[in-house]
């Protein structure tokens, strides 16, 4: 599979955690032109911190290929990872992480911080930007339905209904 098929993957499975009402971000795992591990968002559904798509994917590809260690493989995700999906990167040896929009709140692989340049014992080969302008649409779009529904809500409150 290409970078870009590989990335498209990633954006549907953001939109369906967008459809779920989380916040659209989709993660896939590529070894050898197959698909090891895929994830979306599922904090809210799920109500667990950890579920972000990145964990998710690492979790289906470990087990997939029956082990942690994930040499070899190149994650593609919508948004850059925080840093909890920076560090589990590094703890499962991705070899390569290919993002789509940059994260300025929490992106941890060069926008906010960079801990793939600190001194730990695996450094992906990062990629950035494949296919940013459809995630960075997508997350615009969501957030904004989630700003328009707050305003619905807080003018009903004020006018009594």
């Amino acid at each position: 599979m290409t970078d870009r098929e590989c990335m498209r993957l990633a954006l549907e499975l953001a939109a369906q955690a967008a459809a779920e009402g989380e916040v659209p971000v989709g993660a896939v795992i590529e070894k050898d032109g197959e698909i090891v591990g895929v994830g979306r968002n599922r904090r809210e559904v799920g109500r667990h911190a950890l579920a972000h798509a990145e964990i998710e994917a690492i979790d289906a590809a470990c087990r997939k290929l029956g082990g942690w260690r994930l040499s070899g493989c190149t994650l593609y995700v919508t948004l850059e990872p925080c840093p909890m999906c920076a560090g589990a990167i590094i703890n499962a040896r991705v070899d390569r992480v290919v993002y789509a929009a940059e994260d300025p709140k929490a992106g941890s692989c060069g926008s906010l911080t960079d801990l793939f340049a600190l001194p730990y014992n695996h450094r992906p080969v990062v990629e950035r930007g494949l296919m940013e302008e459809e995630s960075t649409c997508l997350l615009r779009e969501f957030f904004r339905g989630l700003r328009e529904k707050r305003k619905s809500v807080n003018d009903r409150e004020r006018s009594g209904i």
